[in-house]
């Protein structure tokens, strides 16, 4: 691999996700395996299992290739670490859901703690050529743990959420200590520049640090912070959607249909994802339009998650009602206008019920990236595509421009869009379809990957980056 050289990659993030045989493994998790797989690197994470003690013994497995060295954490350390800081405090903060975060003293000792932790087992592992690369809001300090051990590494970090507004980020206690510790990295990444352009803004506006370009300076530390768009292995979804398995639940589907249009929207069960807004304005679109009763049915995939969270208990039961209360207004005997569906599926069978799907409806509140978006893309037949209707408040939006963009809080502008993408000609379709695509498939998630590395490989064990690596 190029961007890493000789030097061997050591990923560090909350959870790890083991290569296997079948391949379902999520976009990042196949572009770190193969980074992995190419350094002889290790990937270090919670093993997702509680002990009653923590001891600090590491399992290490091999899987495909891919190295892996996992912890298990006490029932205290989940809680206040991962249900507690991590989702309850930073996840709706980022999100900029201030009204729903939550700040405990007990949620960040346990943040430090767990974080400290990973410093302690990931420490000796860490030789001295090895790049380091930390990934996500659950490991922010990690990275001045491993400096205060030591390590001089080149290290990174990227954040796959937003990063809130500075007047958002001040309601968060010790706010400045945390973003800080992102001083002990060499490269920071976000997804869009929007993201980036509100980091630089709090740390000028908040600690008096300097921004040139990609350089931010505070006090006598200088990091790059870039925009970085993740992306998907396009090439592969597309083919995963020609798949036996991608036409058997496709053929399943239009059979389950009718002949009638679907639209998907695929998502985690989170309030961030704009779900209840989504099903009020298929709900205002029903209401406009009474002559498509009928002939149209939206099909929404939520994988329950964090069930453990009080936030996210009650979004599963408004959704359950609102559901329940659309479906009872509008169903007849022989159609049901929402399929809500509490369950995931493999990546070639998602492929498929992309592809039978003649609208994507992706309308998050806010999301650091959405890959569903791009998946949605990816999928579809280049002959007869469907149509993406993506809430301009998700990251994908700066990319999926030719996607009907939509402001998720208007169901009247989401009930336009439906109907616009329903009666949209084919060469307008394709015409969009293959833009977005040309997108999706430049910008995959192999790009994303070395593009960071290289920023990475290019900075000098003293901090300083070559300049050659320097924008122009």
């Amino acid at each position: 691999m190029e961007a890493l050289g000789m030097s061997r990659l050591i990923v560090i993030s909350n959870r790890v996700s083991r290569p296997t045989k079948t391949g379902n493994q999520g976009g990042l998790a196949v572009a770190l395996s193969q980074a992995l797989r190419e350094s002889r690197g290790i990937w270090v994470g919670w093993s997702g299992e509680v002990t009653e003690n923590f001891t600090g013994q590491i399992g290490f497995s091999e899987d495909e290739g891919v190295k892996t060295a996992t912890i298990d954490l006490e029932e205290q350390d989940v809680d206040e670490y991962y249900n507690g800081y991590a989702n309850k405090t930073l996840w709706p903060l980022f999100h900029f859901r201030i009204d729903l975060a939550e700040y405990a003293r007990d949620f960040e000792g346990g943040y430090n703690r767990v974080n400290q932790r990973f410093a302690d087992t990931t420490s000796p592992l860490i030789e001295p050529e090895d790049i380091i690369w930390v990934q996500d809001y659950h490991m922010i300090p990690l990275g001045r743990m491993l400096r205060d051990r030591g390590h001089d590494n080149r290290m990174g970090f990227f954040l796959h959420i937003p990063w809130p507004p500075t007047r958002l980020l001040v309601s968060l206690p010790h706010h400045s200590k945390l973003v800080q510790t992102l001083f002990a990295y060499d490269v920071v990444g976000f997804h869009t520049e929007e993201w980036l352009e509100s980091f630089r803004h709090y740390v000028e506006r908040e600690m008096g640090g300097t921004v040139d370009g990609d350089f931010v300076t505070l006090g006598n530390r200088t990091i790059q912070a870039i925009a970085c768009p993740i992306g998907i292995n396009a090439q592969e979804y597309a083919s995963a959607a020609v798949s036996d398995a991608a036409k058997d639940m496709y053929e399943k589907v239009r059979r389950s249909l009718q002949d009638r249009p679907m639209i998907v929207g695929v998502d985690r069960l989170d309030y961030s994802k704009g779900l209840e807004e989504r099903f009020n304005g298929y709900a205002r679109f029903l209401k406009d339009h009474p002559e498509q009763h009928r002939n149209v049915v939206l099909t929404q995939i939520a994988p329950p998650s964090r069930g453990e969270v009080e936030s996210y208990q009650q979004i599963r039961a408004t959704l359950d009602a609102l559901a329940g209360r659309i479906n009872g207004e509008y169903s007849d005997v022989d159609w049901t206008p929402i399929r809500y569906v509490n369950q995931g599926y493999p990546r070639d069978k998602l492929a498929g019920i992309y592809r039978a799907a003649k609208i994507g409806l992706v309308t998050p509140l806010r999301d650091g990236m959405n890959l569903v978006a791009k998946e949605y893309v990816a999928a579809q037949d280049p002959d007869d595509p469907g149509v993406l209707i993506l809430s301009r408040f998700a990251g994908a939006a700066q990319q999926l421009k030719d996607a009907l963009l939509i402001n998720p809080y208007s169901p009247e502008e989401m009930s336009d869009a439906i109907t616009r993408a329903l009666s949209m000609p084919l060469d307008e379709r394709k015409r969009r379809w293959r833009a977005m695509m040309d997108s999706v498939e430049q910008q995959d998630i192999s790009w994303w990957r070395q593009r960071f590395t290289e920023r990475l490989m290019a900075v000098q064990r003293d901090g300083e980056v070559k300049p050659e690596a320097q924008p122009a």
